[in-house]
This record gives structure tokens, sequence and C-alpha cells, in this order.
């Protein structure tokens, strides 16, 4: 099915009209082979809060961005290559339901779908569109994956020492190795995290520790929930300043 889409006009039309509504700011998404699997509008976990994002699934990498105007204008475009992917289901939560964890070495978040329906088929056509390319590649999937980042307002105090409390002043840092919440005096040290950036990033000091020992540091789950976890799981905010 996919190949035979792969350089058809119907094909090209519809890749070419999502270039369009990125405009001249989005990378260029037209190449041999590739394919527009389908589209859709997922609720995305910020660091500030949940926004609606358009998503787009093609065979080899998932894109997505700002809406500015539904289905005409979108902003700020991310491209995910899909080999690097992973995807967990994450546990119904208050009004956060039928959402998933979409992990790579660089970025992890989470996404809500509006239906179970939705959920299913967006998990069952990513599966497929990874598998496939891995086969192709004859690549084993990725072991590694970045943080998921714990939202601002899961953490009133750091969560680390347990004792500081955030305020406009004692501001709210995250561990790029864990993704918990912490202060500043608990992050003051950066490490060299090659996946992530080519320069040292910010971490707290326990993954410090571990990571200068070269210990195991230990993996939070992949399927997280309130009663095991007493945080949400976010990525950091599109379009606010992430810088910490």
């Amino acid at each position: 099915m996919v190949d035979r889409l792969a350089n058809s006009e119907a094909n090209s039309k519809r890749i070419g009209v999502v270039e369009a509504c990125f405009g001249t700011a989005g990378q260029p998404l037209a190449i041999p082979g590739r394919v527009l699997i389908g589209e859709g509008v997922l609720t995305k976990l910020c660091r500030k809060r949940p926004k609606a994002r358009q998503f787009f699934l093609f065979n080899d990498i998932l894109v997505y961005g700002n809406i500015v105007i539904q289905k005409k204008k979108y902003n700020k475009q991310h491209i995910i290559p899909l080999e690097s992917v992973t995807i967990d289901t994450v546990e119904d939560e208050g009004d956060l339901r039928n959402g998933w964890l979409i992990k790579t070495p660089t970025k992890s978040f989470a996404v809500y779908a509006a239906t179970a329906t939705e959920k299913s088929e967006w998990m069952s056509h990513i599966s497929k569109c990874v598998s496939d390319l891995l086969e192709k590649s004859g690549k084993s999937p990725t072991g590694e994956h970045a943080a998921v980042w714990v939202p601002d307002s899961e953490a009133t105090v750091c969560m680390r020492c347990q004792k500081m409390k955030f305020t406009p002043v004692n501001r709210r840092h995250h561990c790029r190795k864990c993704g918990f919440v912490v202060c500043g005096p608990c992050s003051e040290k950066k490490f060299l995290l090659p996946s992530q950036s080519s320069k040292p990033v910010r971490v707290c000091e326990f993954c410090y520790k571990q990571l200068s020992t070269g210990a195991t540091l230990p993996t939070r789950s992949d399927s997280y929930s309130r009663s095991e976890f007493p945080c949400n799981i976010s990525d950091d905010d599109d379009d606010d300043d992430s810088s910490d």
C-alpha cells in the first residue's frame, strides 16, 4: 500500500499542502519514497500546560507544529525520524485520557488523542512505520531515550532536596537526564549528553554524580501513573523559553 502510494500524484499533492501550511519557515518534506500516512490534532503535554498540536505521520518521519489557522497555517515545525522512535501507552488520569509516550534519544513527550479508537490507530500506524523502517535498514530499535519532563505545575518544591519551595525568585529548572523539576542549588552542574546536545546541559546533583562515576542510573517507568509517580509527563514547552 505504502509503496504504491509513494509516487502517486495524490500523495504528492497531500505533501505539498502540508509544506504550504508551514510556509517558508518549514523544511521541505517531499522526497522520493516518502508517503503521508495520516494527520490529526493531538494534545501535547508541554512544560506549562497541555496544548493542541497538528501532527503528520509519514512513513519515515513524524512532523508536528503549532496551529495558527486550522488546516491552513502552522509554525514551529518539528521533524522526528521514526527510526529512533519508541512508543508506550500512558494510563488515563483525570482529564488526560487516551495518551501515549513518544520517545527518542533527543526528545520525549506525551500526547493525547480525543478517543480511544484514535489513540489505537495512531499507535498502530506509528509502530508499523517504525517496524518497516527497521526491517529495511537492518537496524535494531534504539535503547536510549531522553527523559520526559515533569510539568512545572506538578512540583511546588524541588524534587531532589524536597526543601526548596519555588517562587518567582527561586525558579524551577529541569534536569536533562531524569526530567525532574529541581531548584538552582540542586542543578548547578552540567554534563555532556551527546544524544541531546553538543554542549554540556543542566543536570541535577544526583544524576551528575551517577554520570561522573559511570554508575547505572535508575530509570523511571515507561508506564506512568499518579499512584506510582505523582507527576504528569511533559516536554519542554514549544513556544516558551525552555533553556532551564
